[in-house]
């Protein structure tokens, strides 16, 4: 769990590993909260907006966009909890990511890549995790709702 969290709360070296991150610098940075000037692009949409980011460690990292111009809204929101009772080396996963454009010309293109989108980001934020603590001790099972 520990070593998952590290990865997704290290915002700012998304524009290292996220896919469509440009750009993620620290505006701002207190013990488990923090401010991020964030730039999203996968072509032709550009968005740079303001990210606030609440962390319990090992546990949990909460993100809000708070002045998006192409978003209504856009939350991610990370969960980790203990897995296997006879690994301490496994844990669960549970991502969630929820967003609304203002336009309705942006929602419709985004039915057409949203769920390839997730899967890249959930896919790179693991390959983080692999390239920086080695390979996992059981292959990733995705569970779909």
């Amino acid at each position: 769990m520990e070593q998952i969290y590290t990865v997704v709360a290290d915002v700012e070296n998304y524009k290292k590993f996220v896919p469509f991150c440009k750009k993620s610098d620290i505006i701002y940075k207190k013990e488990n909260f923090l401010k991020a000037n964030l730039v999203i692009g996968f072509p032709p949409l550009t968005e740079s907006y303001t990210s606030e980011v609440s962390m319990v460690p090992s546990r949990l990292v909460k993100a809000d966009c708070t002045d998006g111009i192409l978003f209504d809204h856009l939350k991610t929101l990370w969960i980790f909890s203990p897995g296997l009772k006879n690994n301490a080396n496994t844990c669960v996963i549970d991502f969630s990511l929820s967003f609304e454009f203002k336009s309705i010309i942006h929602s419709h293109m985004s039915n057409l890549f949203f769920n390839e989108i997730v899967r890249q980001m959930e896919n790179a934020f693991v390959q983080e995790a692999e390239r920086r603590y080695g390979k996992p001790c059981l292959k990733t099972v995705r569970l779909e709702r």
